[in-house]
């Protein structure tokens, strides 16, 4: 008697997508941009070449859309460390663990993502900058809640001051095995806490 095979899933666009980036995000890493190729990623995915060319247009198009699921992801996590926060640096140091945990969960592309968007291009440059604009916005929003008197000049350069931090020290971090998220997140508030807290009205 025959036996008929099951038919294979058709997977949705969407996670098929996803599933897409999160490969090529671990051949970026794994290999960088240049040396990497669209018929590894597709093999690997376990889809044709073209397919990965009618998603993302370019193998540049998918670096780009790797830093637009991570920026994404970052702000999602951000905007959930700091709900239902009523303390202005409590809030700060949950958005950096959040930001610095984020890392962790990263900690191999992270910083080769970021210099590869040099070599990729200046599309995948916009998207680095605009994960910086976002964090920016961010810190600046959460901010104001905290500083109802602050301009919104001063509110920006706050929250440029953050992220220029965190970034630098990120760099440093995704090298070390020994140091958590949590010691990241006190070194920036050492470092920048004190200064804004004095425009916090005593809020700390």
């Amino acid at each position: 008697m025959a036996t008929t095979e099951p038919k294979r899933r058709r997977m949705p666009r969407a996670e098929r997508e996803r599933q897409m980036i999160t490969i090529a995000e671990e051949i970026f890493a794994e290999r960088g941009y240049q040396a990497s190729s669209m018929d590894e990623i597709a093999e690997r995915v376990g889809v044709s070449k073209p397919m990965i060319y009618e998603y993302f247009g370019s193998k540049e198009g998918l670096l780009v859309a790797c830093i637009r699921a991570a920026r994404a992801e970052l702000l999602a996590i951000t905007l959930a460390s700091v709900e239902g926060i009523t303390s202005a640096e409590e809030a700060m140091r949950r958005g950096l663990e959040a930001f610095f945990a984020f890392i962790d969960s990263h900690r191999r592309s992270w910083e080769l993502l970021r210099q590869e968007a040099a070599v990729a291009g200046q599309a995948a440059m916009d998207e680095i900058e605009g994960i910086r604009q976002q964090q920016t916005e961010v810190n600046a929003a959460m901010l104001a809640s905290y500083l109802p008197g602050a301009r919104a000049r001063e509110l920006e350069a706050y929250g440029e001051v953050i992220v220029g931090a965190c970034e630098r020290l990120a760099t440093w971090y995704v090298a070390r095995e020994d140091v958590t998220a949590g010691d990241a997140a006190a070194i920036i508030m050492r470092t920048v806490w004190y200064g804004l807290a004095t425009s916090t009205h005593g809020d700390r």
